[in-house]
């Protein structure tokens, strides 16, 4: 890796700069240089600098010698894996120039082969050369910005070969200005390349990705990542332990500036001593990783109180509760891993954590870990959000002891389909007495509660005794329609029953199945609300769907049909009639009296009009 800072001492000792000019005197005393971070200090400048980027690297070595060169580049991936240093190590490849010098041909053309400084690599390198033009996209997000570009590119280059614009964050750029880069970026002038730079490439239009190559930057491997921080504290002359550095991979989450940020910052904290795992621990908040497998164990015991107490000695020494539960959870994740897929064994782990990882996967059934998963990652949330950090953390604890040994929805629905073969020897949650290898480990459950042994053995799943059963009440057989209707009104649930008389046309009808249309305004939600109410009502699922067939006419249709044909047969009535011509525009508004109906209940028909005269009160009306 080459190290800028040398070469600007190896200038500065040659008495010239970049181009030879000659260096100023600014006084007799020089300013001692300004410190820079290791991130800066050790940036890649070539590409074989870069790390954990082998497919790209090979991509445009290939393009390159090809001479087939694109005229923009789509650099993408998450924070700090390199997608501006590889845009300035691109601009530096087309413009790379390197004089004659002795045995030593010139070099004039673009190439990725650059084992020596060129004529403008410094000054690419360091961002201030005049063709190379580099725009914050977060802080220049408008069209105007665009336009400059678009009149600036019609321009050869002053001094370079190549004129390359470097857009970074180019997914903040407003939809105008990325309309108008279209044209530009298809058909740019020979001389003119565009780089992009973004961390969210589904927020650029696929109108503008379609006219680059595009890159998707890796995340780098841990194991990838600890060596490169081996290197760097060889040159930096730090002592410090490997397993720090392993910290320090997996906490920077694949990011190469992360890690030398905190690299950075453990040998400011050492302040020249040996840096251990320990102290990086407390720097950084993390919990120590065989306290949170010994957590883990207490917790596949049902030993809570010794999971809170752990809990509280981690969270007096510094480490946070949420980030307790994140690393409790990347261990369940990790003997998870090593049930399913033994052979892809994590590089970053410690020997202890691989032996004790193996003992679990051996032990621990599979839905013990799934369960253990969901409830830790819903955790981790309540915990963060939570005012009370370690009071949630304690809480989670408590659910995920006491939820470690409940058996699985198939377990369950056997142990209650045959309660007989549990009826002796089954303690109240412990289950039979465990076997294999942590038999000899017997543990206290929640509350005290005697257990026979620990869950790491494959102990039998929670089953109540047969005399605790409770009595399953028979189900509810509905043979009609209206019965479910009657059904509705005994459950005292007015709007179902005025939505089963109002709404449904009922096409088809059988005990657990009803199928319907919907009257003009009904709710195409009441099919999923009968689904739920006929299950509590009657004790069985039922299947309700909605037809397109026209169906029978519902029940207040019905009603108003009979209502209709009983007051054409009291108006047909002599005396009604006579009473109708004698009072112009009075109408018949209800029907009283005659034979009860004993079905359907009749809804009275609204009037169209005021009438005149009441109905008569006799019974032949």
């Amino acid at each position: 890796m080459i190290d800028d800072s040398a070469q600007n001492e190896a200038e500065a000792a040659q008495g010239g700069g970049l181009f030879g000019e000659a260096p100023t005197d600014l006084g007799k005393k020089s300013a001692s240089p300004a410190y820079r971070v290791l991130a800066r200090k050790y940036r890649p400048s070539r590409f074989e600098d870069l790390i954990g980027q082998e497919p790209m690297v090979r991509t445009l070595s290939n393009a390159f010698d090809l001479g087939r060169i694109h005229q923009a580049y789509m650099l993408t991936g998450v924070r700090g894996v390199g997608k501006t240093t590889t845009a300035r190590i691109l601009a530096r490849a087309f413009n790379y120039e390197v004089a004659p010098g002795e045995g030593r041909p010139a070099i004039d053309r673009p190439t990725i082969h650059m084992d020596e400084i060129g004529v403008h690599c410094q000054a690419i390198m360091e961002s201030r050369h005049v063709d190379v033009i580099e725009m914050d996209a977060a802080s220049h997000t408008g069209i105007d910005d665009v336009r400059e570009i678009i009149e600036s590119a019609r321009y050869r280059p002053v001094m370079a070969r190549t004129k390359v614009y470097i857009i970074d964050e180019v997914h903040m750029l407003s939809k105008q200005a990325f309309n108008g880069l279209l044209k530009t970026l298809e058909e740019p002038p020979e001389h003119v390349k565009f780089l992009f730079a973004t961390t969210e490439i589904e927020k650029v239009p696929v109108t503008v990705r379609s006219r680059c190559l595009r890159f998707d930057l890796r995340r780098v491997e841990s194991q990838v990542l600890t060596r490169h921080l081996v290197s760097i504290c060889d040159k930096e002359k730090v002592q410090i332990d490997h397993e720090a550095l392993s910290l320090i991979a997996r906490a920077s989450e694949g990011s190469v500036r992360d890690a030398l940020s905190l690299l950075d910052q453990a040998i400011a904290h050492g302040a020249g001593a040996p840096i251990e795992a320990l102290d990086l621990r407390r720097m950084l908040g993390l919990a120590d990783r065989s306290r949170i497998i010994d957590l883990f164990e207490t917790l596949m015991k049902g030993d809570v109180a010794a999971a809170l107490a752990n809990l509280k000695d981690q969270y007096d020494s510094g480490a946070d509760p949420a980030q307790v539960l994140i690393e409790l959870a990347e261990f369940v994740h990790f003997v998870t891993r090593a049930k399913v897929a033994p052979d892809l064994a994590d590089a970053t782990a410690t020997q202890a954590e691989r032996q004790r990882g193996e003992v679990f996967a051996r032990t621990l059934s599979m839905s013990v870990l799934s369960r253990a998963w969901q409830i830790l990652l819903k955790g981790v949330q309540e915990a963060r959000e939570s005012p009370r950090p370690l009071a949630a953390a304690d809480m989670v604890l408590v659910r995920l002891a006491y939820a470690a040994d409940l058996p699985s929805p198939e377990e369950a629905l056997k142990r209650l389909s045959s309660p007989g073969e549990n009826a002796g020897g089954a303690s109240p949650r412990g289950g039979s007495p465990a076997t294999g290898p942590g038999a000899a480990l017997p543990a206290s459950g929640p509350g005290g509660v005697s257990r026979s042994g620990p869950r790491l053995a494959s102990a039998q799943p929670f089953a109540p005794p047969e005399a605790a059963s409770p009595q399953i009440a028979p189900a509810v057989v509905l043979n009609s329609f209206a019965e479910l209707v009657a059904l509705a009104g005994a459950q005292r649930d007015i709007q179902i029953k005025s939505a089963l008389e109002r709404d449904v046309r009922l096409v088809r009808f059988e005990p657990g199945l009803l199928e319907f249309s919907l009257a003009p305004g009904g709710s195409p939600a009441l099919a999923a609300q009968l689904t739920r109410k006929l299950q509590d009502w009657t004790g069985q699922r039922w299947m309700v769907a909605l037809s397109t067939a026209s169906g029978a006419p519902s029940l207040v249709e019905q009603a108003q049909t009979k209502e209709n044909e009983r007051r054409v047969g009291v108006q047909a009535h002599p005396l009604v009639r006579a009473a109708l011509e004698q009072f112009p525009g009075a109408v018949i508004v209800a029907v009283r009296g005659g034979a009860p109906e004993t079905s359907n209940p009749i809804v009275p028909v609204e009037a169209e009009d005021v009438g005149y005269i009441d109905e008569p009160e006799d019974e032949d009306f």
